[in-house]
């Protein structure tokens, strides 16, 4: 069926009335939960993990049931031959779990350069919540940019071989490639700061910004705060090409896409200490962009159009649950991460 089932035209205040709950939401998180700065618990961590999971597990129910109540009432969808309002909303619930996945599993890999990024600006854990609060506010804009995009070029078959091609090409890339070295002061956002603002490393409590005398300082935490915004963009580029192939539905890759970077800080908090356990993610990952890669090149064309999403979600389970299990059966010998000096002198700018 090419006919879309969440047309912009007709459920453009569906998008309006999701941004605006996500605002609400973060605003009340920000507001109230976390109003001061302080360091989050491991304890606080995973149980804001648990509700963020239970928050998008609600959504998806409540999605599926407005999904079979609407579609048997709209008469665009129920003249088309076969169509049958039940299977389209059970798809839809399925196709929005998928993509949550595959979300959630590739911010692990993010979790791992953001520790990387603030240990070298040596960012004190007080102030990393806040920093990871705004990072994640510019994903949500940047998401929702490519995935805009996305939805406009996603009928054409150039660009569906173009953006499963780039999956393979990555996938195979991270299944070879060796422990990536990440240094934040080649970052062209960086750089670009570097050029536009005296720099100081002196942590000057929350602020992004210091005056000393007539000069204004940028601090580390507007240097880092730049980095994690660039990085999420470079791995956007790889999640929601990766979303499209399990669904061409842009309703179900946004909201799925947001669900999972509402709950990265928590589940960066709470796996920080122990994400190198799962030193054999990233093999799992690389296997399931190589998978959905190959959905859109040319698995979905040997299944008559469509790729069943019930044999998607278990093969992505499968390769990401395999990779999460062989870590803990074969643990990575202990391996500390080296304490990184940050990029600048102590003279207080560059």
């Amino acid at each position: 069926m090419t006919e879309s089932l969440f047309p912009f035209a007709q459920y453009w205040w569906f998008y309006l009335a999701f941004s605006a709950f996500v605002m609400g939401i973060l605003a009340l998180d920000l507001g109230l939960f976390h109003r001061g700065h302080k360091e989050v618990s491991f304890k606080e961590a995973t149980a804001w993990t648990c509700v963020w999971i239970s928050l998008a597990m609600t959504f998806n129910y409540l999605l599926y049931l407005y999904s079979a109540n609407t579609f048997a009432a709209d008469p665009r969808l129920t003249s088309i031959p076969g169509f049958v309002p039940a299977d389209a909303a059970k798809k839809v619930a399925l196709q929005f779990l998928a993509g949550y996945i595959v979300e959630e599993s590739l911010s692990m890999d993010n979790i791992f350069v953001f520790i990387l990024i603030f240990r070298y600006f040596a960012i004190p854990a007080v102030y990393q919540h806040r920093i990871l609060f705004l990072g994640i506010v510019g994903a949500i804009v940047f998401r929702g940019i490519f995935i805009t995009i996305g939805a406009a070029l996603i009928h054409y078959r150039w660009v569906v071989v173009v953006f499963g091609l780039f999956l393979v090409i990555t996938g195979i890339k991270m299944l070879f490639a060796g422990d990536d070295k990440i240094d934040p002061s080649q970052n062209p956002l960086v750089k670009l700061l570097s050029k536009r603002f005296r720099i100081t490393t002196t942590i000057h409590g929350p602020d992004f910004f210091v005056r000393t005398g007539s000069i204004v300082y940028a601090t580390p935490l507007l240097v880092t705060l730049a980095c994690i915004e660039t990085t999420d963009i470079l791995f956007a580029i790889d999640s929601v090409p990766a979303v499209f192939a399990l669904t061409k539905e842009p309703l179900i890759v946004f909201t799925s896409n947001i669900f999972a970077i509402l709950g990265l800080r928590s589940m960066y908090f709470m796996l920080a200490g122990a994400i190198d356990r799962f030193y054999l993610l990233k093999y799992g990952l690389a296997l399931v962009l190589t998978f959905v890669g190959c959905k859109m090149l040319f698995l979905h064309h040997l299944w008559g159009g469509e790729f069943p999403i019930t044999l998607s979600l278990a093969i992505i389970a499968a390769l990401l649950g395999g990779s999460i299990v062989l870590s803990l059966i074969f643990p990575k010998r202990a391996e500390p991460l080296p304490a990184i000096e940050p990029a600048h002198g102590d003279s207080g700018q560059s």
